[in-house]
């Protein structure tokens, strides 16, 4: 049964209540789109359908993902040149078949309840001003912030200087990678 939520969300004008799902709803629904696949429901629902903070579900199945999708996709659209209607994008998306989005797009497009990333994956480090005890705390703090958002994080250690090479502290030579490759890969 579809229940009311009592989540208020002001949208410029007035106040509008959204439509949640239970878990056994979204299940029973998804389960049908996926042809009886269980695992397929529960990684659907637990990984990529709409939910705000407080686990509120508020989408049944992928149709109700894939349309959440092409409405944001449409309304960026109508900035160009013969843009592409809702439906057109919907159709595309529909079932998985011409354009399937990473997992961070699936769950954030449109989202508004949470901020997630856009995007799965980021590269980090890649620039030289990284290779001191100040650029290894930013490095960090990127990981950190990147990584609450569900993307997966990168490291580009190819700037640290190789071991040996002169620093201006009391080490007077460089560590090299492999300390760094073990704080970022274990």
């Amino acid at each position: 049964m579809i229940v009311e939520n009592l989540q208020k969300r002001l949208n410029g004008k007035d106040l509008e209540y959204e439509k949640t799902y239970t878990f056994e709803e979204a299940f029973s629904s998804s389960l049908k789109y996926f042809n009886g696949d269980e695992l397929a429901a529960k990684v659907w629902i637990s990984k990529y359908a709409l939910k705000n903070s407080d686990g509120d579900i508020f989408e049944k199945n992928p149709d109700d993902m894939h349309r959440r999708i092409a409405k944001e996709i449409a309304r960026i659209e109508k900035k160009y040149e013969n843009p592409m209607s809702e439906n057109e994008i919907f159709d595309l998306l529909k079932n998985f078949k011409y354009i399937i989005p990473q997992g961070s797009p699936m769950s954030g497009i449109g989202n508004k309840h949470q901020v997630v990333s856009l995007s799965n994956c980021f590269v980090i480090g890649e620039n030289n001003s990284y290779d001191s005890y100040g650029g290894i705390m930013k490095i960090d703090q990127e990981q950190v912030q990147l990584m609450k958002r569900r993307a997966g994080v990168g490291h580009d250690l190819s700037h640290i200087r190789p071991k040996g090479s002169p620093v201006k502290n009391s080490a007077l030579t460089s560590t090299g990678v492999v300390p760094f490759m073990d704080k970022y890969f274990y």
